[in-house]
C-alpha cells in the first residue's frame, strides 16, 4: 500500500509540474501577443482564412427586409363566399356562390340594395343583411377604388348619382348611402379598382310622362366625393332598370409606380426605380433569365424575385423585345425579335426554345441593339471580331418564333452589348433628359452611345460563352476582405 501510495504521488507531481510548465508558456505567448498586437492581429486572421476558407463558403443569402404590414403578407388561405338572398357572407358557405379568395384576417365591404353599405371581419358564417349587391375584400385607406351608383330617394322618388371612395369605417355599423330614408334603393352600382369612369343607359318606366324614356348618363362628369354626399339628380322619374354601356379611363389619373429592387417590392413612395405612370389597362412586363415573359398588374402587394430577372417595366404596346439565346437542341445561338403579342396575366410564356441546354445569352427593350461578338473562322478557328445591330439582322417576329441563326456553338464566343438606342421619335416626344423615363430596368450594360442621344439604362445579360462557361454565368465579383 505504501509504494502504490508513492507511485500515485509521483505522478500527480509530475502532471501538476507539466501543467505548470504549460501555463507559463501560454502566459508568455499572451505576453508576447500584448506587446505585438499588429502580428496577433494578422496571424488570427490568416488562421481563420485556413480554417473557415475554401470549402466552406457561405451557403445562406443576405437579402434586405422592408417593412410591411402583417395583412399584407398573410396568404389567401381562405375563400369567400355570399348568399345575396339571404344576407350572409363567410368561409363556410361552400354551397353558396364563391365571391374570391382571401385571408382568413380579411375585411370585407358590403353594399345591399336597401341602399346601406357595412364592413365587417371575415368569419364563418356572418349575416349583414338581406339583397347583397356587391361584396368584396375591404382594404383600409384604399383611395383608388371609386363606387359608382344611382339611388332612389325613397320619400321624393328622384334617382341620384355620386360616386365615392371608402377609406375609413367602422366595422358592424349600418352606412345609409342615400337618404336614410326606409324605402330607398339602389338601382345601379359599381365598384372601379381605379377610378374608372363609366357610361350607363337609364331606361324610365313605360308609364313615365317623360318624351325621352332612354337616355345615357356619364359618371364622368361627376366629381368624387364623401360616401354622405347626396349626389347629382339623374331623372325625377320612375326608373325601370340601369344597364352598364361603357367603361372609361380612370378619372383620378394614372398612378406613378416605383420597384423596390432590394426587396423585390412595389411601392408609391419613390423607393427604387420609377416604372412609370400605370393606368386602367396598363400592365407590368418582366422578362425573366429563364428565357420567358410574363405580364403582371401594377397592384402594390407584388412581388417579384429580382435575382430571376433579366428586365421588368411597364409594357407598351410598340414595345420589341429582342433576345439572343442559345438553342440547346441545334447547337446555336439564335437572334430574335418580337413582340408581346399575348394577354393573359400572371402566366409565363418562354419565348426561347425548350430544350433543357438551351439559355438566354441577352435580352433588351430598345428599338435598336448593337451587339459585338467573337467568331471562330475556318479550320484554323481564327478569331474575328463582328459586331451586329440586331433590327438589321432579323425582322420582328412573332413571340413562337425560334429566329435566326447567329452561329454555331463553338464558333460563337463572348457575346456582348455593345449599345442600345430608342428611336428619334421619342427622343422629340419627351426630350433627351427624359430618355427611359418608367422604363423600371435594374441595371445597365454596355456602354452610352455618341453625340447627344441618351441611351436609356438597359435591363440585359452580359455572359461568356465560351465553351468552358456554357453551363454557368460568370462568377460575380468577390466583396470578402480578404479577396
Amino acid at each position: 500500500t505504501e509504494i502504490r501510495i508513492k507511485r500515485i504521488s509521483k505522478f500527480d507531481a509530475f502532471k501538476a509540474d507539466e501543467l505548470m510548465r504549460r501555463l507559463q508558456d501560454e502566459l508568455a505567448q499572451v505576453k508576447h501577443d500584448l506587446a505585438n498586437l499588429t502580428d496577433y492581429a494578422i496571424s488570427y486572421f490568416l488562421n481563420l482564412l485556413d480554417k473557415y476558407g475554401k470549402g466552406r463558403e457561405r451557403k445562406t443569402q443576405i437579402r434586405s427586409f422592408d417593412t410591411i404590414q402583417a395583412a399584407q403578407v398573410v396568404a389567401n388561405n381562405a375563400k369567400l363566399y355570399v348568399n345575396r338572398a339571404e344576407g350572409f357572407i363567410g368561409m363556410g358557405l361552400k354551397k353558396d356562390e364563391f365571391v374570391t379568395d382571401c385571408s382568413d384576417i380579411d375585411d370585407i365591404i358590403v353594399f345591399r340594395k336597401d341602399g346601406v353599405m357595412k364592413v365587417v371581419r371575415i368569419g364563418e358564417k356572418v349575416f349583414v343583411g338581406k339583397d347583397i349587391l356587391h361584396v368584396s375584400v375591404w382594404q383600409k385607406g384604399d383611395e383608388r377604388t371609386i363606387y359608382n351608383l344611382v339611388y332612389r330617394d325613397g320619400k321624393k322618388g328622384v334617382s341620384y348619382a355620386k360616386r365615392f371612395a371608402v377609406t375609413g369605417i367602422t366595422r358592424e355599423k349600418d352606412y345609409p348611402l342615400g337618404t336614410g330614408h326606409e324605402k330607398d334603393q339602389l338601382l345601379y352600382f359599381a365598384a372601379r379598382p381605379n377610378g374608372e369612369s363609366e357610361i350607363v343607359t337609364v331606361y324610365l318606366s313605360q308609364g313615365a310622362s317623360a318624351r325621352k324614356k332612354v337616355f345615357d348618363f356619364d359618371f364622368g362628369t361627376l366629381d368624387i366625393k364623401g360616401r354622405g354626399a347626396k349626389g347629382n339628380t339623374v331623372t325625377k322619374y320612375p326608373v325601370r332598370k340601369i344597364e352598364s354601356k361603357e367603361v372609361g379611363n380612370s378619372t383620378i389619373g394614372g398612378m406613378r409606380i416605383w420597384l423596390d429592387d432590394s426587396v423585390g417590392r412595389l411601392n408609391t413612395e419613390s423607393r427604387g426605380n420609377d416604372l412609370g405612370e400605370f393606368d386602367t389597362g396598363d400592365t407590368i412586363l418582366v422578362l425573366y433569365k429563364d428565357g420567358s415573359y410574363e405580364q403582371t398588374n401594377y397592384e402594390l402587394t407584388n412581388r417579384y424575385e429580382m435575382d430571376k430577372i433579366a428586365w421588368i417595366g411597364k409594357h407598351e404596346p410598340e414595345m420589341i423585345v429582342s433576345a439572343i439565346y442559345l438553342d440547346g437542341d441545334r447547337g446555336r445561338y439564335m437572334v430574335k425579335r418580337f413582340y408581346i403579342e399575348t394577354t393573359s396575366l400572371d402566366t409565363p410564356f418562354p419565348f426561347i426554345t425548350e430544350h433543357r441546354a438551351s439559355k438566354l445569352v441577352m435580352t433588351s427593350v430598345a428599338d435598336r441593339v448593337e451587339v459585338g461578338f467573337t467568331e471562330l473562322k475556318g479550320k484554323a478557328k481564327v478569331p474575328e471580331q463582328r459586331t451586329i445591330e440586331m433590327s438589321e439582322f432579323i425582322d420582328v417576329k412573332g413571340w413562337k418564333a425560334i429566329g435566326n441563326t447567329l452561329g454555331e456553338k463553338d464558333r460563337i464566343q463572348k457575346i456582348k452589348l455593345i449599345q442600345e438606342h430608342f428611336d428619334t421619335v421619342e427622343e422629340e416626344e419627351h426630350g433627351t433628359d427624359d430618355i427611359g423615363e418608367g422604363s423600371g430596368n435594374i441595371e445597365q450594360t454596355g456602354e452610352p452611345s455618341s453625340g447627344s442621344e441618351t441611351v436609356p439604362p438597359g435591363t440585359t445579360l452580359e455572359w461568356d460563352v465560351d465553351d468552358e462557361a456554357d453551363d454557368t454565368p460568370p462568377e460575380k465579383p468577390k466583396t470578402s476582405l480578404f479577396d
